[in-house]
């Protein structure tokens, strides 16, 4: 299999992910103008993408900014395996597939990609298998009949994802060493619910501090409304780049 670039060298400028959770291309760009110095990858999510469509991809790589397409592909496995192969068309650093598409799914997208990679000369990008929702609890998931509890929940599809091809995983900071402890260090984990200091919290259940998630072990955070909400985005997009340089401080003491 065709590996991406690895995460270890990232600096802590790279490691940040901020959701363009927004509804016009007009605010996305303006977005990007204002915090391409200070964001490492921006995130385009199924509002955006609907508006905006694949143009807004490339609109952004265009300005020399990496996107993480973030539309959570879950289908029958050819589905997943020829939409995919476009994502990777665009140019996207990384993109996200649900782990409980199950193995079969995930295989055929990563076998698709990396023989698309090679056929065409492309740029293979990072493929993400989203473990359970960080807007998820305990309670959530029995309601769907998942009786283990979240972190046992995690780690079954964190093996099943790694198994099957996948580069990294998506979960909570709060899974992060179980993670770590049952896969070993190769997959490269992007963490949402992460919210830097005196923030409030929203709508994430299970959260963690920028330092507090590069400490136990993430690679990529995903900050958004604390940043984008702020008065000065660029002042608070600096402090999370300075918490995420604490984290990786303390990880390498």
């Amino acid at each position: 299999m065709t590996q991406p670039a690895a995460a270890p060298s990232i600096s802590a400028r790279e490691r940040l992910v901020l959701p363009l959770d927004v509804d016009s291309s007009d605010e996305a760009l303006r977005l990007v103008d204002l915090l391409r110095e200070e964001v490492g990858v921006f995130k385009v999510g199924k509002e955006l993408f609907l508006h905006s469509g694949p143009e807004i991809v490339r609109q952004i790589r265009t300005r020399g900014c990496e996107v993480f397409l973030d539309l959570k592909f879950h289908d029958i496995p050819r589905t997943v395996a020829r939409a995919s192969l476009e994502a990777t068309r665009l140019g996207v650093k990384m993109f996200t597939l649900h782990s409980s598409g199950a193995s079969e799914m995930m295989r055929m997208a990563a076998e698709e990609v990396d023989e698309a990679c090679v056929r065409e000369n492309l740029a293979r990008p990072i493929l993400l298998a989203v473990t359970v929702l960080t807007s998820l609890g305990p309670e959530d998931l029995k309601r769907v009949g998942f009786r283990s509890g979240v972190e046992s929940q995690v780690a079954r599809l964190a093996r099943l994802a790694t198994d099957a091809g996948m580069d990294g995983l998506v979960a909570s900071p709060l899974e992060v060493k179980r993670i770590r402890r049952e896969c070993g260090d190769q997959p490269l984990l992007v963490t949402p619910g992460v919210r830097p200091r005196a923030s409030t919290w929203d709508d994430q259940k299970r959260e963690m501090t920028p330092a507090a998630a590069i400490g136990t072990g993430s690679d990529f955070l995903v900050i958004g409304r604390p940043i984008r909400d702020a008065d000065d985005p660029v002042a608070m997009a600096r402090q999370v780049i300075a918490e995420i340089e604490t984290g990786l401080a303390e990880r390498e003491a």
